[in-house]
């Protein structure tokens, strides 16, 4: 029957906890990505109960306006996991979430890709683990729509992802990033929308500008692999997607450029932005990076906070039980 596997799975209760990621690096749009130390951690208990439903508690990021129903990342994760190993979900399944939220919505850092590859992860444990890596990589891109923020969310580390096929096959290879290397984010209290900033890139770009970013991912790529401290500095410029989402963002350009004046290896949009995210590896870079950020929102009267965080080689994991 299909109610027995959910009855078996009654007052089951995971834990899980997944990174925040930036997506692009500059040049690499779409396909490169980057998991960091400011996470989001979600407890999950399953309730087989006739009526069925969500129950939801946030705390943190999102707390009052994340969807209690199966609009949330989260439960499509979860229930993805479920289908792919178990087919239908009985109506009488009950799912009772708690969130502690830190990565910020709206701003760039993966909080969508978070969620649902906690929700895939969670469900993977309930079925003792049964989806592969690769299997929960190509649920999460099919329900994000990309994979550069779910592949290092997964995974960990920095990503480069591409879907290859038209099978749903997603193909990922990530690298450690080297040691010492911080990231300075600024978080913007602007919200901007992935779907919205996509919006105003064009259908065709001038084939200097492919050229342009094919060779800084190449050499950037190929610079990590290696383990150069310095491989971010070649990704940092791009032309194929932050010259036009500056046009509706008008503080883009003068908080890159002044990051990277105060010495950043590296500075570009993360994401689809708000939040800018600039690299460097000694203490005095990351408090010149502080102070030209605070300067330019200052500047340009867009308030926000400063983030200090590594980058984070480890991906998605269960939490082990309390």
């Amino acid at each position: 029957m299909v109610t027995s596997w959910l009855a078996e799975l009654d007052g089951r209760k995971v834990d899980v906890e997944v990174p925040a990621t930036s997506a692009n690096l500059g040049a690499g749009y779409d396909c490169l990505g980057m998991a960091l130390e400011l996470a989001n951690r979600v407890s999950l208990e399953v309730r087989n109960w006739s009526r069925g439903g969500i129950e939801l508690a946030v705390e943190g990021e999102g707390a009052g306006e994340l969807p209690a129903d199966g609009r949330n990342r989260f439960v499509q994760g979860l229930e993805a996991a479920l289908r792919e190993g178990r087919g239908d979900i009985p109506k009488s399944a009950t799912w009772r979430i708690e969130m502690l939220n830190k990565i910020p919505l709206a701003r760039g850092l993966g909080s969508s890709a978070a969620a649902t590859v906690g929700g895939l992860l969670a469900g993977n444990s309930l079925l003792g683990d049964a989806l592969s890596q690769a299997d929960l990589l190509r649920l999460a891109t099919a329900i994000e729509g990309h994979p550069d923020n779910a592949a290092p969310a997964l995974l960990g580390g920095f990503v480069a992802s591409a879907a290859i096929g038209e099978g749903g096959e997603v193909e990922a290879i990530r690298f450690d990033v080297p040691r010492g290397i911080r990231a300075v984010i600024f978080i913007p209290d602007l919200r901007l929308s992935t779907s919205d900033m996509r919006k105003v890139l064009p259908a065709k770009v001038p084939r200097a500008d492919a050229v342009a970013n094919l060779g800084r991912v190449a050499i950037g790529v190929a610079a990590m692999a290696v383990g150069r401290r310095d491989s971010l500095r070649f990704l940092a410029e791009d032309r194929l997607h932050e010259p036009y989402r500056a046009s509706v963002y008008p503080q883009l350009s003068r908080l890159i450029a002044d990051a990277r004046a105060a010495g950043a290896m590296g500075a570009s949009l993360s994401g689809a932005g708000s939040a800018i995210i600039a690299f460097t590896d000694t203490v005095s870079g990351v408090a010149r990076i502080e102070s030209a950020f605070r300067a330019a929102a200052g500047d340009t009267d867009l308030p926000g906070r400063v983030e200090v965080v590594a980058p984070r080689n480890v991906g998605a994991k269960v939490l082990p039980a309390a």
